[in-house]
């Protein structure tokens, strides 16, 4: 996690979205618990979803990339490196 967040631990976002309240998805959540700080938001809250504008600048980021990723490990190096890159405060 000390890729995500400089303390090393994450943020997870929780709603009341099918894929987050699934089974697989919540035995996951309990054994890595600790691992993450939990921020609940009602359900359908689209206005309070942290990582919007992040997705965005990434998306962005990696679309002006030359050459484009070629392979999903290409496009997870070229996240992790634009993640790192990102402004402070962003």
């Amino acid at each position: 996690m000390s890729i995500v967040h400089f303390d090393e631990f994450g943020q997870f976002q929780q709603d009341s979205a099918t894929p987050h309240t699934s089974r697989v998805t919540t035995k996951w959540l309990q054994q890595h618990f600790s691992d993450f700080r939990h921020f609940h938001c009602p359900p359908k809250s689209p206005g309070m979803n942290i990582i919007e504008p992040i997705w965005v600048v990434l998306q962005c980021a990696v679309q002006k990339r030359s050459p484009p990723p070629g392979t999903l490990m290409d496009l997870r190096t070229a996240l992790q490196d634009l993640w790192c890159e990102k402004p402070p405060g962003h």
